[in-house]
């Protein structure tokens, strides 16, 4: 593979010098960009984009060719894996992601089995693609939906506002849940493993429902998962580091504890101040965010002044991954977008001196 000619958000990372804080943006590629809806149009639905490896590559790319961002995240969808298990995903026009079959009786639960990693053999061909069209531009992002976030969709069906079912199971046959969660830790792991072998050069788990835990129930249901997940990964490809992000979204009360579990990074939403953060997890890992994905609809000058908020609170030294505190909106304006990844380059290089 060619050389990295922009290796900053790999470094940044592993807490190692660099000169500005690097910046990616969850959903980077997506809604919010016309040639986004372009592509999408062409590929007939949207799980026509993540199946075919020439669209995710074109779509992967569109954000850099706008924007000089420091990492390109592979195009795809965290429900690929429950769709490996046999559950049937598909999309219903403006309600989201649903699955045929749900998880809610004993009988498909001992039936579940590790995803077929052969059944997702159209993601790994992306991940090859992309690594070949970026040409060592910056780093390729990996992905997987934690255990926990997965097990939702698998229960529930879909969405959810309260995850009546998922926590049912969880309170009264918390057994059933552990084994779906062991299943889907296994189909992760392998699942990531794969995209790292096809040329990723760093995964992130997006833990997004596990906010939603009590925090005896997060401990036990979300994040022993990730911590076996980490444990599994190969973390070094060609004498280079792969480093691993977990975000949990609303998970700000765990810091210290997500901090213990062996990944490289801490990814944080918008509600937790990143000063505090950093001065909570020392030296463990570096932090990712966290940027109010809705502050892009303010002015320029004031998308400026909060990302200039956000440097001034984590302070000088590397460590620091400039990203949203979640997906930007499909309603942002891409100009918007691009006057934050300008103010982060500009206004950060003060604090890398």
């Amino acid at each position: 593979m060619t050389q990295l000619k922009n290796d900053t958000f790999l470094r940044a990372l592993l807490k190692q010098p660099v000169d500005y804080t690097p910046i990616w943006m969850m959903r980077q590629a997506g809604r919010y960009l016309p040639e986004y809806r372009a592509t999408r149009a062409k590929a007939g639905s949207f799980m026509g984009l993540c199946t075919s490896p020439d669209y995710a590559t074109e779509v992967t790319l569109q954000p850099l060719e706008r924007f000089p961002l420091d990492a390109a995240i592979l195009f795809s969808d965290i429900l690929t894996v429950p769709d490996a298990m046999g559950l049937g995903l598909y999309f219903a026009e403006g309600e989201g992601p649903k699955f045929e079959r749900t998880l809610r009786d004993e009988a498909a639960i001992q039936a579940l089995e590790v995803a077929p990693l052969e059944k997702l053999q159209y993601v790994f061909d992306a991940v090859s693609s992309i690594r070949r069209a970026l040409d060592g531009r910056v780093p390729l992002i990996g992905f997987s939906g934690s255990p926990f976030t997965l097990a939702c969709y698998m229960i529930e069906g879909g969405g959810s506002a309260d995850f009546r079912h998922v926590k049912a199971m969880l309170y009264a046959r918390p057994e059933l849940l552990h084994r779906i969660l062991q299943i889907t830790a296994q189909s992760v792991t392998a699942y990531l493993n794969a995209q790292i072998a096809a040329g990723a050069q760093a995964v992130q788990i997006f833990d997004t429902w596990g906010g939603a835990l009590s925090h005896a129930a997060y401990k036990e249901f979300s994040l022993a998962y990730m911590q076996q997940i980490i444990a599994g990964l190969t973390r070094e490809v060609d004498g280079r580091r792969v480093p691993v992000i977990v975000f949990t979204k609303g998970g700000g009360q765990w810091l210290e504890t997500i901090a213990g579990i062996g990944a490289d990074c801490v990814g944080l939403d918008w509600t937790t101040d990143i000063g505090l953060a950093r001065a909570r997890v020392g030296e463990q890992v570096a932090l990712q965010g966290n940027f109010d994905p809705n502050a892009l609809f303010g002015s320029p000058a004031s998308i400026e002044a909060e990302a200039g908020r956000i440097l001034a609170a984590y302070g000088h030294g590397s460590g620091h991954v400039f990203n949203l505190g979640h997906g930007i909106s499909q309603f942002a304006d891409p100009a918007h977008a691009g006057a934050l990844v300008e103010a982060v380059h500009r206004l950060s290089r003060q604090y890398h001196q």
